[in-house]
């Protein structure tokens, strides 16, 4: 199962969020579900670093796959964190969608962040 989790600050703001696991729902090369999974949340990272116009944090298993995780980093302009809102909040959107339709292939989580 492919497990996602998304952090928000204290203004509701998705800050990150990381993917782990596997589908399981088909051979290598052949799973739906991971590919969708995989083709939405790299489009959204890539989409963060084109149009808002900076390099978020980014950790993923590029042997193995099965995990990838993004930061937002702290020091960026209001027009960056609101470009980088939409793309996240779509791609939170786009693997809903994904669950409604494989709910024993993927779980979505958010968590709020403790504030300081």
């Amino acid at each position: 199962m492919i497990k996602a989790i998304f952090h928000r600050d204290e203004h509701g703001d998705i800050v990150s969020f990381e993917l782990s696991g596997h589908a399981d729902a088909g051979k290598t090369g052949k799973d739906i579900v991971c590919a969708a999974v995989s083709a939405v949340s790299i489009g959204a990272v890539n989409g963060v670093e084109a149009l808002a116009g900076f390099k978020p944090d980014v950790d993923a298993d590029e042997v193995h796959g099965g995990h990838l995780q993004m930061t937002l980093k702290s020091a960026i302009t209001g027009e960056q964190l609101h470009i980088s809102q939409i793309l996240l909040e779509n791609l939170l959107l786009e693997l809903q969608s994904i669950q409604d339709q494989y709910p024993d292939r993927i779980l979505i989580t958010t968590k709020q962040l403790k504030q300081n």
